[in-house]
């Protein structure tokens, strides 16, 4: 496991730099690079956590070892493809991917199995075998993925352009996306099929972007598939491979990533941003500063009262509401993957295929069924596992949660929240235990170690004030929100990260791309396409 950031206790350096960013996620990582590449910039990374990395960190326990919040990646196999030439951008080439199996993704709906299978000819081939008299709707559905996922690049590049050109362009920019991503995937789906069991199949990643059918953005559907149409992969040397790749680009231009460096506020100097004050009262100045800590957290945390345009935009981002908390249960055991025969495969298991339902019944009542129950084989992807972790294994089971399920014990300290709590988590995680017993039998009785994070786990590490795991929700209303730019109404402040773009570690990372775009005035991503770093 890499360990990324210096510590805030003993830092000795600078307090003036060239720009300063707020947070380590891989959407700051990534605006810091590119600002210190292209714009020769020293640029200062400041973590509250006590690694760098946000999502793609990973944490340890006794001979073990988890990722937090990356899964698998499309869309890197190719090396001439935009998510792939940035990965080696930002990590100088050393980062490596290890290809997951052929089927990345199992549904499993009422014991019922779908094979989502690499390559679009041979998904498309094996759903039609499965749906045999669906033939015409899975044509129908695979057209609308690939063509809301070319719309999302006016849209996106709409964020990025001068102000003049989206005041003149911008609507025209934006339409072809907007046509689709105003209506939910459930909308859109049902257009094509009243079968609601291709449906569910068709949906069956949802908690990659954390809504079910009836309340997600087609956009945000149609992205996630079409990112794995060519298969997944995986980083070699675990999530924490992407931060340890990308500090020396950082580093080595004069840069610093502190760990353990709490902002407590943005300052503002004459209508401009002008630097942060800390929480213990010092004080680092920049003339530029990018905030990779959400929406969110921004605007109603971090800012000052700014004017009435940041008032105004506070307004609208609370009506969007956040995204999905989780649970995450960490598994070890003391048998490697080929001792238990263990696959890289994604397990999704839902008991039937009332997504919406299902969902709606458990964030009400923790008590209800699991709505939908995600597994994955973190040891099995990554191929330096056993090098570095011999004879053994790790698997992570997550569902969906609700934050209100834990108000008793907001504020209450990390591994201090008592016996009540404490119980809570044990029956949740039996729950979850349960189903991987059921649906990966083999690891009956091997299990060695299991932990349960929780949205105030999230909440301790993360900052994300009730758990959220992609910032705000990706419904329609979220992709009708202009004020989710790189731009902020304050000269000087920029915002980065999922919010910027969208959500998961590829969309915070191209966030990072579209800020640092903005902020220097450069097409950078053009310029990584054509090598000219």
């Amino acid at each position: 496991m890499h360990k990324v950031g210096e510590s805030y206790r003993r830092y000795q350096g600078d307090d003036r730099w060239d720009a300063i960013v707020v947070g380590s996620g891989i959407g700051g990582l990534t605006a810091a690079v590119l600002l210190a590449k292209y714009g020769r910039m020293r640029v200062l990374v400041l973590e509250r956590h006590y690694v760098a990395g946000g999502f793609t960190h990973c944490f340890e326990r006794s001979a073990y070892e988890w990722d937090v919040g990356l899964h698998y990646i499309g869309e890197v196999g190719r090396p001439e493809s935009a998510t792939r030439r940035l990965f080696d951008e930002l990590t100088g080439g050393r980062l490596e991917w290890a290809p997951m199996p052929d089927v990345y993704d199992r549904i499993v709906i009422g014991g019922r199995s779908y094979d989502l299978v690499k390559g679009e000819e041979r998904l498309r081939d094996g759903l039609k075998a499965a749906f045999p008299t669906e033939a015409r709707a899975i044509d129908a559905y695979f057209a609308l993925v690939r063509r809301q996922a070319s719309a999302l690049g006016g849209y996106y590049a709409e964020k990025s352009v001068p102000r003049p050109i989206a005041a003149l362009f911008g609507g025209l920019m934006r339409r072809r996306c907007l046509t689709m991503a105003r209506r939910t995937t459930r909308e859109t789906l049902e257009e094509l099929t009243s079968n609601q069991e291709l449906i569910a199949v068709l949906t069956g990643q949802f908690l990659d972007y954390g809504l079910p059918p009836s309340r997600s953005s087609f956009a945000i559907h149609a992205a996630i598939v079409q990112h794995y149409l060519d298969g997944a992969f995986y980083p070699v040397g675990g999530a924490s491979a992407i931060a340890a790749g990308v500090a020396p680009e950082i580093l080595d231009r004069g840069g610093r990533i502190v760990v353990r460096a709490e902002v407590e506020r943005i300052l503002i100097e004459g209508g401009r941003a002008a630097g942060v004050r800390m929480a213990d009262g010092r004080i680092f100045r920049a003339p530029l500063v990018i905030s990779d800590a959400g929406a969110l957290n921004t605007y109603f945390r971090l800012l000052p009262d700014a004017g009435p345009a940041v008032v105004a935009l506070r307004e609208r981002l609370a009506r969007l509401g956040r995204s999905t908390a989780h649970l995450s249960l960490y598994v070890g055991l003391a048998h490697s993957d080929d001792e238990l025969g263990l696959q890289g495969t994604n397990l999704w298991i839902y008991r039937d295929e009332k997504h919406d339902e299902n969902v709606a019944r458990f964030l009400a009542d923790p008590d209800a069924p699991l709505p939908a129950v995600y597994i994955s084989f973190p040891s099995r992807k990554d191929p330096s596992f056993q090098v570095r972790r011999p004879g053994r294994a790790t698997i992570e089971v997550i569902t969906a949660a609700s934050a209100e399920w834990f108000t008793p014990w907001r504020g209450t300290g990390w591994n201090k929240r008592g016996d009540d709590y404490d119980a809570l988590k044990q029956r949740l995680a039996q729950r979850l235990l349960a189903v991987l017993c059921e649906q990966v039998p083999q690891v009956r009785g091997k299990i060695d170690i299991w932990e349960l994070s929780t949205p105030l786990s999230t909440s301790h590490f993360l900052n994300y004030p009730a758990g959220e795991i992609y910032g705000l929700d990706h419904t329609p209303a979220r992709f009708l929100e202009r004020g989710l730019r790189p731009r902020t109404p304050v000269r000087g402040l920029y915002l980065t990260g999922q919010d910027v773009c969208s959500c998961g570690v590829t969309g915070a990372m191209f966030g990072g791309a579209m800020t640092a775009t903005v902020a220097l005035g450069q097409p950078l991503l053009l310029k990584i396409r054509r090598g000219a770093g």
